[in-house]
């Protein structure tokens, strides 16, 4: 019997975005702040937590218990002359803020628990095929082809990487980043999908 998820101390990186695992996303790293929690990072594992927070209508950030973000990996690094620096990072995986730490570090730490889906005994692989064949009608209507689309396997989560293709609202991709079951996910989609398709 396996027990608890262990939980790990994660810096927290407050942006209005959300990131999806296995979306890539540029970042231009400014704030004294957050330099030093880049700083600490690629000394450490290369990986913050990005969590969604707009300051303009949630207020200021406080590391709620409950919230979910994603965790990010640094792939590139690239620094400029005046401390500033420019990364590309990567959506891992997702996670649940258990606690708010007040540390002596400028920047928001949290411990954090891994946030999986909730175990189900279905066969996905006619579910995502589903999806899939939505999406590529929708790519087949526009009026010109997309120039980059992730690669797309039925055999590995679906629904994560078929979000990252579509442009809505960081509240309704938050939502979506926080659902526990990839059938509901692909059952997002292909709503939206549909939509475009009507």
């Amino acid at each position: 019997m396996s027990g608890p998820a262990p939980r790990v101390r994660l810096p927290l990186f407050p942006l209005p975005v959300v990131l999806f695992p296995t979306a890539a996303l540029p970042l231009h790293i400014f704030e004294p702040r957050y330099r030093r929690m880049v700083a600490r990072c690629l000394e450490f594992d290369r990986k913050f937590g990005l969590i969604h927070h707009d300051a303009d209508e949630q207020g200021p950030f406080l590391s709620e218990p409950g919230r979910v973000g994603c965790i990010a990996e640094i792939e590139t690094f690239q620094p400029l002359p005046d401390g500033r620096s420019i990364l590309l990072a990567r959506g891992v995986d997702r996670f649940v803020i258990d606690d708010g730490i007040e540390s002596e570090e400028p920047y928001y730490e949290a411990l954090v628990s891994p946030y999986m889906d909730e175990e189900r005994a279905l066969d996905l692989l006619h579910r995502r095929e589903h999806s899939l064949t939505l999406f590529e009608q929708v790519v087949g209507a526009l009026p010109d082809e997309p120039e980059r689309l992730p690669e797309l396997d039925i055999n590995h989560e679906l629904s994560f990487p078929l979000a990252r293709t579509i442009e809505v609202s960081p509240p309704w991709q938050q939502t979506f980043l926080e659902l526990r079951d990839e059938a509901c996910r692909l059952a997002e989609l292909d709503r939206v999908f549909r939509a475009a398709l009507d």
